[in-house]
């Protein structure tokens, strides 16, 4: 097998991992937007790749309250140093019905967000990555157990 094979072998793999992975993946350019838009984000919002990449994050998602999160995307492109966002500071990002209605007590999707900053061959911030965590066991593990603390059911 070839080097260059071998090369885009690796590449097919890595294409693959990013699309499957169970995190949502979308990476920005410094207009908001869309770059990559995986398989999580696809089957959660219901927005295919195809119909989100290109388009400014903002008009695919109209209900994201935008100069809060332009602020913390420009610090990550300005600072070059990433930042997160846990489910407890703000409860999802993106607003996602859960998708365990049977076995969860959560209307939404709980998420942790980190925002990164992705450099290129010259070292130049240009794009930036939102990675996007289910938690929505933990957070709701944790509200009932809050609950059951302060002797209350309500979750």
């Amino acid at each position: 097998m070839s080097m260059q094979s071998d090369g885009l072998a690796d590449f097919h793999w890595m294409f693959d991992l990013l699309h499957h992975i169970d995190v949502g993946l979308v990476v920005l350019d410094r207009q908001y937007k869309i770059q990559l838009w995986n398989s999580f984000m696809e089957n959660h919002s219901g927005v295919s790749s195809s119909i989100a990449k290109q388009q400014s994050l903002f008009t695919v998602f109209s209900d994201l309250e935008q100069s809060w999160l332009q602020q913390k995307l420009d610090n990550v492109f300005g600072l070059k140093t990433p930042i997160y966002i846990s489910w407890e500071q703000r409860p999802h990002l993106f607003k996602f019905k859960c998708y365990r209605p049977l076995t969860s007590i959560a209307d939404y999707m709980y998420q942790n967000i980190a925002i990164r900053p992705i450099s290129g061959p010259d070292g130049a911030i240009n794009q930036v990555c939102l990675v996007v965590y289910d938690v929505t066991d933990v957070a709701t593990n944790k509200m009932a157990f809050e609950a059951i603390r302060q002797g209350t059911t309500k979750a």
